[in-house]
């Protein structure tokens, strides 16, 4: 039990060890965007993030639902 948290301690230690190195050395010192709309390759293959495409639906289709009208069926 205690070789276990000690060992999953370590390696919690390690990765710090390695963001710190990230932020304390790298040049500028932050880290890269993981977000799909700021991806270089994804932009080329025309990827985009669900929530970018939701919104171009909704702005190029007549037939989305408006929030207001929608009604429960219980």
């Amino acid at each position: 039990m205690i070789e276990t948290l000690l060992i999953s301690t370590l390696i919690i230690a390690i990765g710090m060890a390695f963001f710190l190195v990230r932020v304390l050395f790298m040049k500028n010192g932050t880290f890269k965007s993981q977000h799909i709309h700021d991806s270089e390759a994804m932009k080329e293959r025309g990827i985009h993030c669900v929530m970018d495409q939701d919104k171009e639906m909704r702005r190029r289709s007549n037939f989305a639902v408006k929030e207001s009208s929608r009604h429960l069926d219980n």
